[in-house]
């Protein structure tokens, strides 16, 4: 069994492209669409960060018509992405098209973070030791 604390998130976006370009831009990631399962609405869009098997965290951009943060379908969520030195990461956001809320910082023992938007106005976190 997966005992990571988060095993998905999922980032709920109204332009999957510009989120994508803008993610991959930032973190180096490379994206794989989802094909739309027959069960799934017509209008549903997924982008995986990564294999959604793996025994690690996953998670996914997602665009479909309805699910948009504060409406009752999903909530506003903060995840945060491991990087080597956030502030590397961090340099890259605006150019992206994002907007930096709070410079790399420290939280003590636990390491350094930064507070950042994508594109589509989802809050995240970036997270380092160094």
């Amino acid at each position: 069994m997966n005992q990571n604390v988060i095993c998905w998130f999922e980032i709920y976006v109204s332009n999957i492209g510009r989120a994508k370009k803008f993610y991959s831009s930032v973190l180096g990631t490379k994206f794989r669409d989802m094909d739309t399962p027959a069960e799934a609405p017509e209008s549903m869009k997924m982008a995986f960060f990564s294999d959604p098997g793996n025994m690690g965290v996953s998670g996914a951009l997602v665009e479909m018509v309805g699910a948009k943060e504060g409406d009752g379908v999903c909530v506003n969520t903060m995840v945060y992405f491991p990087c080597d030195d956030c502030s590397i990461e961090e340099s890259r956001v605006a150019g992206a098209g994002g907007h930096v809320s709070r410079s790399k910082f420290s939280i003590g023992e636990y390491g350094f973070i930064a507070i950042c938007s994508d594109t589509e106005g989802n809050p995240f976190g970036l997270y380092s030791m160094k």
